[in-house]
This record gives C-alpha cells, sequence and structure tokens, in this order.
C-alpha cells in the first residue's frame, strides 16, 4: 500500500503517522505503510516498527524506560529528560491520563507497555486518532485515508449523503466515510491489548464543571492562553500572527510579542467600507514597536469558493474549509520569505472565549429571574421574537429525540434563530438539488444515530459549546495540513485542551451576557492587551467577500458540476446545481448552503479510488 496520494512536505506542522502493535505479523503489515521517500520509523525495543509515518523532528519527544515507551507527537514543552521520567514511573496506561490532562501544546500522545499500546488525540478534537483490523493486526493512525488505503475501501455512499447535511449533528459528523474504519472519540484514547488485535475506547477526558466566577477564571484563562503561545514561541526565530483587529488574534499577538520570537503581524482589511477591522489592528500595533505590521491590499485578498479546482491537498473527509483555502494561505509565501517559521491565528476564541446562549435553558429553570433579564437582552440584541423564544425555552426534548425529529424534517424551513440558540444546535437540512435517495440515505442515517445518541453533555449549552470546538477543530485540522505544505505551519493557541479547559469551568452566565462582548477574554487579556484595543465591542462579517466570491468564480462552481462526482452517485441533482451556479445571486446563497455540498464534491474529486468510477445509486 502507498500513501493514497501526495502529502505535505518534510517540514513541521504536517505529521501523519500509524501505529503498530510489537509483533512479527504487525511487521509485515507495517511495511506496506506509507512507501513513499520521506518516510520514517520508530521501532519498538525489538526493532520492530512502532510508529511509521511522516514527521519532522521539531515535533516528536520520545522517551524509553524498561519496557515502556512513550511518543508525543506535535506541540508539547516536555522534553525528553522529563519524559523519560514518566516512562520510567509508567505502571499503567491508565496512568497517562495525568499526562495528558496537564501537559499544555496540542499533540498525539502514544504509548507501549508490555505489549499493550495506547494512542489519543487531543480533546478538542484537532488531533484523531481512527483504527482498523490489517491482515488481522489492529493498527491505529492520525488519518483515516491512510486506513482506508491499506484496505483498499471505497467510501460508503450513506456516509456521503450525510456529509451533504447542512449542519452535520453529532455523533455523525465523526464518522469516516468508510464503514471499516472506526474512529475514536476525542474524549477518548484507543487501548490496543497484546494479543495486537482487541482494541477498546477508554474515557480520558470530561469537560470541567462551569463553576469558577469570571474574576476566579480570568487569570486562569491568562495563564493557559499564554502556556500555549509560549509553547509556540520560546524557541524565538521570526513568527508571524494574525491581526484583524479582533480582540482573538490581537490577544494571540500581543502574547507572541512578550516572547523571545519577533513578531510579523499580519492584516487582512474586508472590502466592505463598513468594516473597521483595518482601524483597530492599527491601534493595537501603535502598542506593539518590535513587531511589523504588514497590510495587505484588501483588493488582492482572495476571494471566498476562489480555487476550488485545483485543490489536491491531501483530505481524508470533506471540509468547508476549503471554501477559504485561498485566502487562509495566500499570505504565507511571504511570511515564509520575511523568515516566519510558525504562523500564529486567533482562531477558536469565539468558540471559546464566547459561549452559547442555550446554557440559559437551564439557567431559566435554576435561576429564572436572572436568567429572564438576561434573555430580554438576547431578544434585543438578536432580534428574537416573544412567542419563538418562548417556545424554544419550553422546548425539553433529549437529544436522541431531537435528532430524530431532525431526520423527518430535513427539507423544512431553516428554523427561527432563537431556536437554534436556545436549543441543541441548529436542526441539520438538505437543500433542493439532494436528491431522494440522498434524502433517504441521510433520514436513515438519523434515524439509527437517533436510537443510541447521547449528547456531549446533559446540559444543552455545554454540549452546543463542545459540539462548535469539534466543528471548528475540523476545519482547522485540514488548514493545518495546507498550510504545512505552503511552506509555514499553522498554530491556534485558543484551541489547544488546557486553553478550552479554563474557558469552559467559567460560570456561563458570566460568560456569554447580551451586555458585553467577550467578558472573558476581556478580564484575562487585562494589563496585557491595552485597555483601547479591549474595547471593541463587535467582529467583522466579511459577507461582501462572500458575495463577491459567488460573481467572481460562478464559472468555476459551474465547471464544478460538469461531471459532478456527487451526480454519478446518484445524490445530488447535478442540472440544479449547473443553474445555481448561473445565478450567484439567488436568495439563500448568501448563508452558505452551498459549502457543504462543495466540500464533498472537492473531496470526492481529491480520491483517486473516486475519480471516474461511478458508485451504485443508494437503494
Amino acid at each position: 500500500m502507498t500513501e493514497p496520494h501526495e502529502g505535505a512536505g518534510p517540514g513541521p506542522g504536517a505529521a501523519h503517522f500509524a501505529v503498530f502493535p510489537d509483533r512479527e505479523d504487525a511487521a509485515a503489515v507495517a511495511r506496506s505503510f506509507f512507501t513513499r521517500p520521506g518516510t520514517r520509523t520508530l521501532p519498538h525495543p525489538s526493532g520492530r516498527p512502532w510508529l511509521v509515518g511522516r514527521w519532522h523532528d521539531d515535533e516528536i519527544v520520545t522517551a524509553r524506560a524498561g519496557s515502556a515507551s512513550l511518543a508525543l507527537v506535535g506541540c508539547c514543552p516536555l522534553g525528553t529528560a522529563e519524559l523519560a521520567v514518566r516512562a520510567g514511573r509508567l505502571r499503567d496506561l491508565a496512568h497517562l491520563d495525568g499526562l495528558a490532562r496537564t501537559a499544555a501544546g496540542s499533540f498525539h500522545l502514544v504509548a507501549a507497555l508490555d505489549g499493550r499500546l495506547r494512542v489519543q488525540g487531543t480533546a478538542s478534537g484537532l488531533r484523531l486518532v481512527f483504527h482498523t483490523l490489517v491482515d488481522g493486526v489492529r493498527v491505529a493512525a492520525t488519518r483515516a485515508d491512510v486506513l482506508a488505503a491499506a484496505l483498499g475501501a471505497a467510501p460508503d455512499p450513506e456516509r456521503i449523503a450525510v456529509r451533504l447535511l447542512w449542519p452535520v449533528p453529532h455523533p455523525l459528523a465523526e464518522a469516516p466515510l468508510w464503514r471499516e474504519v472506526t474512529a475514536v472519540g476525542p474524549q477518548d484514547a484507543l487501548t490496543v491489548a497484546a494479543d495486537g488485535r482487541t482494541a477498546r475506547h477508554t474515557r480520558w477526558w470530561t469537560p470541567p464543571e462551569p463553576v469558577r466566577t469570571l474574576a476566579e477564571g480570568a487569570p486562569a484563562v491568562r495563564e493557559a492562553l499564554a502556556g500555549a503561545v509560549d509553547a509556540r514561541t520560546r524557541q524565538a526565530g521570526v513568527v508571524s500572527c494574525d491581526l484583524s483587529g479582533g480582540l482573538d488574534s490581537t490577544s494571540v499577538c500581543f502574547l507572541a510579542a512578550r516572547s523571545p520570537a519577533r513578531v510579523v503581524a499580519n492584516t487582512w482589511p474586508g472590502r466592505d467600507p463598513a468594516d473597521t477591522d483595518l482601524h483597530w489592528a492599527r491601534r493595537a500595533a501603535r502598542h506593539l514597536p518590535d513587531a511589523e505590521h504588514v497590510v495587505w491590499d484588501a483588493d488582492a485578498s482572495p476571494l471566498v469558493y476562489q480555487d476550488l479546482l485545483g485543490i489536491d491537498d491531501l483530505l481524508d473527509e470533506p471540509t468547508i474549509g476549503v471554501m477559504d483555502r485561498s485566502r487562509v494561505l495566500h499570505h504565507l509565501p511571504a511570511m515564509a520569505e520575511r523568515g516566519s517559521r510558525l504562523h500564529l491565528t486567533g482562531i477558536g476564541g469565539d468558540h471559546v472565549a464566547w459561549c452559547s446562549e442555550a446554557y440559559y435553558h437551564r439557567l431559566l429553570r435554576t435561576r429564572p429571574v436572572f436568567a429572564l433579564r438576561q434573555l430580554r437582552g438576547f431578544r434585543a440584541l438578536w432580534q428574537w421574537p416573544l412567542g419563538a423564544t418562548a417556545r424554544a425555552l419550553a422546548d425539553t426534548r433529549p437529544y436522541g429525540r431531537w435528532l430524530a425529529d431532525a431526520g423527518r424534517g430535513l427539507r423544512d424551513p431553516r428554523p427561527a434563530s432563537v431556536r437554534t440558540a436556545l436549543g441543541w444546535g441548529m436542526p441539520p437540512r438538505l437543500f433542493a438539488w439532494a436528491t431522494p435517495d440522498a434524502e433517504r440515505a441521510a433520514a436513515r442515517a438519523l434515524r439509527e444515530a437517533a436510537g443510541g445518541a447521547l449528547p456531549l453533555h446533559p446540559d444543552r449549552g455545554m454540549h452546543t459549546d463542545l459540539d462548535q470546538i469539534r466543528s471548528c477543530t475540523r476545519i482547522v485540522r485540514q488548514w493545518d495540513a495546507m498550510a504545512a505544505r505552503a511552506g509555514v505551519p499553522m498554530a491556534s493557541p485558543f484551541l489547544d485542551d488546557r486553553v478550552i479547559e479554563a474557558c469552559l469551568a467559567v460560570r456561563p452566565a458570566e460568560r456569554v451576557t447580551p451586555w458585553q462582548y467577550k467578558p472573558l477574554l476581556s478580564a484575562a487579556m487585562r494589563g496585557i492587551v491595552p485597555e483601547e484595543c479591549l474595547r471593541r465591542t463587535d467582529k467583522a462579517a466579511a459577507s461582501m467577500d462572500a458575495a463577491d466570491g459567488l460573481r467572481e468564480h460562478r464559472g468555476d462552481l459551474l465547471a464544478l458540476w460538469e461531471e459532478s462526482r456527487l451526480e454519478r452517485l446518484g445524490l445530488v441533482d447535478g442540472a440544479a446545481l449547473r443553474r445555481l451556479a448561473q445565478r450567484p445571486a439567488a436568495p439563500g446563497l448568501r448563508d452558505a448552503i452551498l459549502y457543504s455540498t462543495i466540500a464533498a464534491e472537492v473531496w470526492l474529486r481529491g480520491l483517486p479510488r473516486a475519480t471516474g468510477r461511478p458508485a451504485p445509486v443508494i437503494p
């Protein structure tokens, strides 16, 4: 087996690998993995392959002591000596929970002890783990497509149909596109028994109870975010950062400026004349005298939908991140010319520093007077109708029932925003171009999932927060690989587990309020970010960039639907999509309803096994 298509170059930031038991039959299987030049092997003490894949020396730390071996792959400030001490003390793989719950950074943790294996990613979902049986051997990997290629498996049409949903709800979003491959939930670790075959998932992470006051939680958030930035900047050199003018990227930029690294700050002004990002970015830059501030030409900024036909990145699942790929990567070559070894973003701040209004569904029942006062503010802020708000608050359906009901209403009009904000999330929808076959397949998957589905947390607010974090990391996971391939790896400190935990531990009533924008992050960054920068209370929407992208790239969209792979599978009406591409101003298109369909089409075009091979229509 070879890698299914070209991967990233040898630089840091694009590590991917498979993990094998210490057995002779596993060694035979391992020899068929990652046969392209640049493949690396980390052996067991026996000499048999343990990790096989691609990584840079800067993103792996290993240690051995007795029968224990440990490897951390990614960003982790632990050194070899400290890891060796932990390996020497290791008597049970379950004891690694402590390391996983306390170390800063973002990394895969792999361990071997007395013939057994443990493999895990991050609670955020940014680093994932998958596994399958290959010739009777349990193989784990950080990419689902690597395992599918080893099996010669083809994507399952029903699971592709599910990815046409907007959005894809938990738990369907976590399912690999190949039925033969199993995903390990971000909260779980994979353990492989000494027989090299038996596998189980054990929970290592649970979200913190949100009991801290804002005053108690802000110092913890500051410490966690500073630690996340420090883990990336302590090596000095040149580090580039986004400086959009928003609070998230501004916070990361000022923390990076306190490090030994030299900072190059990047600002992309929006095309909308009402966009105030540049104004706020320049105000922030005035307080960063040692940083270089690069302001890009707004008209030179790539638009949404640009270069969709040229995407050739290694993707193991469809991602709506392809929509903004050109925008995300455009400035990285220029940063490389300035010597940047890493690009820091503020992505994730919206997902952790703010939180879901759905917490007020519970707060209304536990603190009714307070909740009603806050809900009046939210109604005014978001223009929620009184009747729809009351109905959303009265909805007490458990998650499984909500999921089943969603499967029966896939063609319904999109619900009012208050129903989404105060419920379990946005109910998934299919749009006019999805075929009846696609609808039946997606509805069946939702129905089957609803039978045993549990929310990510009993509180619908915490469930929504965790679901949104995971949705974000699944996009960023692919962007990170794209950025590494472009020459400058990318990192998003807000999505480190320690930062997420610190934010989730703060009472939701103080984290989300109609009266103040991101009060937790503002309090955490006071004394680091200048007061004038903390006073911003809005966020740019970039809606003009998306609308311009639809108009300017309608030819590419039309070409995308010519000989559509989704149409060959019987999942979309290609003619309807081609007609829609000729009407970029059609009502509704500005609401991103095309994104999931484009993501699935682009992904299928990147799969050699799918290209030119029609799959059977779903019965």
